[in-house]
């Protein structure tokens, strides 16, 4: 299958392009710089230059291609609202394209979109929650919906926090607030939980989406169902060598900034259903494994 694909040197896009390469596909990239592209000409895909807010650019890359893989997002939280809308924009572009000619498109979304579930494990089925307190990037997962009332053929793919030694998700800049203040903190008891996944797990299972997904299904990249934030927050303090402490609400709001609603958040997810209708399972290390793997190649 030719394949246009969105964000296709980012850290898990760059992963993404081999592996459907790997498995005889052709892949277009879409790269908004020189080295961007170099990348993707070495890896022996076909480069695409355009950014995700040139929507002509992504029309006529999706217009290419047999299928559409979504990968790209703008990860500037201090703009996460503006950044969101960005993203709905451009999964309408690329929908406008593909309407009616049952080529594959899957869109990016996260587990937190399923949020609200009352300390149970979300799932699959689990329709993207709207209400007061809503994820912004939520406008993606309705846009999917929007495009397949219009005859596109999307499904989508909800990330937890992905991972390798060298970048663990939003752990990543948890690790930069502990470094820059010197403590690592957890929320309460620090039982709430986050999903995760090896980035080489989430890149196969992005390809089995692809050829064997179905229209309107929603897919959970998630290894790990759950690991609790206090031992995410021991891991980092090990990592960065700075002392281990619980905070209250106000407190964390403060240390956090941003990050701060998804430090307290209790997302545990299930990907039973996925494993069970694509056949994929995840052999990576795990999150905790990968961030002391960090902590070891830095010693």
């Amino acid at each position: 299958m030719r394949v246009f694909i969105t964000g296709a040197t980012g850290f898990i896009g760059s992963a993404v392009v081999p592996e459907l390469i790997s498995a005889g596909h052709q892949v277009i990239g879409l790269a908004r710089s020189d080295a961007g592209a170099k990348f993707l000409a070495d890896a022996g895909a076909q480069v695409h230059r355009g950014d995700l807010q040139d929507l002509d650019s992504l029309r006529r890359g999706a217009a290419a291609s047999e299928g559409v893989i979504h990968l790209g997002f703008i990860h500037d939280f201090s703009k996460f609202q503006e950044n969101c809308e960005i993203d709905r924009l451009a999964i309408e572009a690329l929908g406008h394209e593909l309407a009616g000619s049952n080529r594959p498109l899957i869109i990016t979304s996260g587990t937190g979109m399923a949020g609200h579930t009352k300390g149970r494990l979300a799932m699959e089925e689990d329709a993207p929650y709207t209400g007061p307190g809503a994820v912004p990037r939520v406008a993606s997962e309705l846009a999917a919906a929007s495009i397949a009332e219009r005859g596109v053929r999307v499904s989508v793919v909800r990330l937890p926090q992905v991972h390798n030694p060298e970048k663990q998700g939003l752990v990543t800049y948890a690790m930069a607030i502990a470094r820059e203040k010197g403590v690592s903190p957890y929320v309460g008891d620090g039982a709430n939980r986050w999903p995760a996944v090896h980035r080489l797990d989430a890149a196969r299972l992005y390809r089995l989406a692809l050829e064997k997904g179905t229209a309107g299904a929603r897919y959970h990249a998630v290894a790990e169902e759950g690991v609790p934030v206090r031992q995410i927050a021991e891991a980092i303090g090990r990592r960065v060598g700075v002392p281990v402490v619980s905070m209250g609400a106000e407190q964390a709001a403060n240390h956090f900034g941003w990050l701060a609603p998804f430090a307290a958040m209790d997302n545990a997810a299930s990907s039973a259903r996925t494993r069970k209708l694509l056949g994929w399972e995840p052999k990576g290390p795990g999150l905790i494994e990968d961030i002391d793997a960090r902590r070891e190649a830095a010693a």
